[in-house]
């Protein structure tokens, strides 16, 4: 099976099994769900119009992947993109607030990840708290699109909320589709495959080392960039099958399941060739978020929030608490205001030599993807792809979910539709420069003259910096490496988790089920003080 290198709509697939769930789960074991793929947001589908002909209504829906109240466009002069902001508009009987709060996603995802459904939507609870809030998709991420002669001018655009109602998740416009681990017009699920029927010994340790194997040679072809190897490895296992003592049924499985690795293995090649000609697409990185898209987004959200002293609140999560501190870093350096009256940062630092974090094993990956002129990396496609070996047996990636989110932290049902919706392509541009925060200096500009750490003592603007005690992404010792250089009085710093549970993961601190409760109101509470005194 060939994976789309840019498909115009992801496709993805969860395996999920009833029986699965801990006995000290908090939530009741979920109905066994056909695989379905979630209605995708992609920068490449087509372009919405947004011409001002007479045959426009006055007052398009958005469409209907947008959850929010209002979808705007905010140009960015000279780039040819518009990126979208998803706005949040206060209930009437809501605090008032003095400043806009705009909300900044991590790499490669939109913002889905802040409005999962109406009971885990971190943007409407800001919202519902008084804050206008404002969801910023960077350029290549979500809803923004590049502008097109025929389609639009250089002017914005609102998509108002005509309905006014959010679809609960199980009305999200979904559509049935075989799963990514079938081979030809079959669909497997792992339920039907008869391995949770064998109950001989001798065949469960067989299957267990068989797939342990498989295993090993995946975990080996991933870290040390042997793609072109593990085909063959695999076909030898393949072999192994055919002749081992396996009764029929299992014989046939086991051939079927390898074939479908295989088949996915293969494909990798042909992905790598067809990005070859996306790389005048895929042309920016970090730094082009900084120096212009975030700029564009601030002075829309200014210009129809209209606060008194021109400041806004932002929270930034991954990457975009670590465009936050970016930007105190080069406020700092030029003497110049931020226009922040403070900042919330999520799981993020400019850091991460001293840590364990668990995205160092991608640093290998960078020097043969520059050699490559690999353009992009097509992480939704690529999680999408991943996800059903985490979630179901034989669990080839079951590392996967725990580096999103920690156990017993996210409704399964959520954190499928978070996988498959929530990831964009990112490209390679980008990639390889937030590498730069794996190396002696931490995170630089794009030419490397400029580091985001050095000047990051000269911050003027409040900083609350929030980490999960369980997040194998970014560490709290990575957080807090970059926490140290702040001015102690302009920052605050806290581990969300317990010795012996729950606890919080990269994704948790956002969405997971306890963050209403306690991570949410430390947030509100540090905002609420600086919204009062504007700094």
């Amino acid at each position: 099976m060939l994976l789309q290198p840019i498909p115009a709509a992801l496709a993805g697939a969860a395996a999920r099994r009833s029986s699965g769930d801990s006995p000290s789960s908090p939530f009741p074991p979920p109905p066994r769900l056909h695989r379905r793929v979630l209605a995708s947001i992609r920068a490449d589908s087509p372009p919405i119009s947004l011409s001002s002909s007479s045959a426009m209504p006055p007052r398009p829906a958005k469409p209907p992947a947008c959850t929010a109240d209002e979808l705007h466009y905010a140009p960015v002069d000279g780039a040819g993109w518009r990126l979208a902001l998803w706005r949040y508009r206060p209930p009437p009987n809501a605090p008032v607030r003095k400043h806009p709060l705009m909300l900044l996603s991590g790499v490669g995802t939109n913002a889905i990840g802040f409005d999962l459904s109406p009971g885990a939507s971190f943007a409407r609870h800001m919202s519902s708290q008084g804050f206008d809030t404002w969801v910023v998709e960077v350029r290549g991420a979500g809803l923004s699109m590049r502008e097109y002669d025929n389609s639009a001018s250089s002017g914005s655009c609102t998509f108002e909320d005509i309905s006014g109602g959010i679809p609960p998740l199980d009305e999200q416009s979904t559509s049935e589709a075989n799963s990514l681990q079938s081979s030809g017009d079959s669909s497997t699920d792992y339920d039907d495959l008869g391995i949770v029927a064998l109950d001989e010994p001798p065949l469960l340790t067989e299957l267990s080392n068989f797939f342990d194997r498989i295993s090993k040679h995946m975990e080996e072809a991933i870290l040390n960039e042997k793609f072109h190897e593990i085909t063959e490895k695999i076909s030898v296992l393949s072999d192994m099958v055919e002749s081992s003592a396996i009764i029929s049924p299992m014989r046939e499985e086991s051939l079927r399941l390898l074939k479908n690795v295989q088949d996915q293995l293969d494909s990798w090649e042909r992905f790598v060739a067809a990005q070859m000609h996306l790389t005048s697409e895929y042309d920016w990185d970090f730094d082009h978020y900084l120096e212009e898209d975030i700029p564009a987004a601030m002075e829309y959200i200014r210009q129809h929030s209209k606060a008194k002293d021109g400041k806004l609140l932002a929270i930034g999560h991954s990457m975009g608490g670590i465009l936050l501190y970016a930007m105190l870093s080069r406020s700092g350096f030029e003497g110049i205001p931020s226009n922040l009256a403070a900042i919330v940062t999520l799981a993020s630092s400019v850091d991460y030599t001293t840590s364990n974090s668990s995205l160092k094993m991608l640093l290998p990956l960078a020097h043969p993807a520059q050699a490559l002129n690999v353009p992009a990396v097509p992480l939704g496609t690529l999680l999408a792809a991943a996800y059903p070996w985490a979630s179901g047996p034989p669990y080839l990636f079951s590392w996967l979910n725990h580096q999103i989110s920690a156990q017993d932290m996210m409704h399964p049902e959520l954190l499928s539709k978070l996988v498959f919706n929530n990831f964009c392509t990112v490209p390679a541009k980008v990639v390889l420069q937030l590498t730069t925060a794996f190396r002696e200096g931490g995170l630089c500009n794009r030419d490397g003259t400029f580091s985001y750490k050095d000047h990051l003592r000269d911050c003027r603007t409040p900083v609350l910096a929030l980490a999960g005690d369980k997040d194998l992404i970014c560490p709290p010792e990575a957080v807090y490496e970059t926490v140290k250089l702040i001015p102690k009085h302009k920052v605050k710093y806290r581990v969300f988790g317990k010795p012996k549970g729950p606890h919080y993961a990269h994704y948790d601190l956002v969405g997971g089920r306890l963050a209403t409760h306690e991570v949410y109101p430390c947030i509100i509470k540090f905002l609420s003080r600086y919204d009062r005194t504007g700094c």
